[in-house]
């Protein structure tokens, strides 16, 4: 399979300054064994779009903790307090948006729509100093569509191609982060020689590069794999 690498890879493909756009919500769909990789790189000044920057030491809280991200975009990063106090002492930028105008903004920059107008957040602190529109009487925003140089997904399986399929709730913005990005690194559970067609659901065009998983899930946990 050429798409299959070595984990070490990574080491090539994250550069100092990359966005990267990061799949998972909370554990779920989060591609750990990635991001321990990046957390033992010498990789600075990340940008990191995400739901949330991680939790109980696994995955982008491992990046945080080793110093490589200088600013996050997401939506719920209260859950990691270090975050929090880093933003609050000015070591770390936030950039907030509502969970809906994260994901939409993710899919218009795979689709290649510079952007798009949203309800959401008009009146609020997340609207400051972006354009406000009216339209047919209502106030919208203009909320930027986003793309990255990098992105790590996590599925559950890959055929020979590197046709992807996704367990459940792990759908959440791994899909539509497949589109958005210049280079996109699965890490799969599994790899079969076939998926059936109808089930797929990020078709292999979109994916550079496959990386076996080091995770198991046990008792609703992500343990690394003996």
């Amino acid at each position: 399979m050429k798409k299959l690498v070595n984990i070490d890879k990574i080491e090539e493909l994250v550069k100092d300054g990359d966005r990267i756009l990061v799949g998972g919500f909370g554990a779920t769909g989060s591609p750990l064994t990635i991001l321990d990789k990046i957390a033992r790189t010498n990789v600075k000044d990340l940008e990191i779009v995400s739901n949330n920057l991680g939790e109980n030491g696994q995955g982008l809280h491992k990046v945080f903790v080793a110093g490589q991200i200088k600013k996050a975009v997401g939506s719920f990063f209260t859950i990691n307090r270090e975050a929090v106090m880093a933003w609050s002492r000015g070591e770390l930028e936030i950039e907030l948006l509502p969970q809906g105008t994260l994901a939409e903004a993710i899919r218009a920059g795979g689709a290649g729509i510079g952007g798009f107008y949203t309800k959401t957040a008009v009146g609020t602190e997340l609207s400051k100093g972006k354009e406000i529109r009216e339209i047919d009487g209502e106030r919208y925003v203009f909320e930027k569509a986003i793309r990255g140089n990098v992105a790590v997904i996590k599925a559950a399986k890959a055929d020979k191609l590197g046709n992807l399929t996704y367990y459940a709730t792990a759908r959440n913005f791994n899909p539509m982060m497949a589109t958005a990005a210049d280079i996109v690194i699965a890490e799969v559970d599994e790899i079969v020689d076939e998926l059936d067609p109808e089930i797929i659901v990020t078709p292999h065009l979109y994916v550079d590069y496959i990386v076996q998983t080091g995770y198991k899930k046990e008792r609703g946990a992500y343990v690394e794999s003996r």
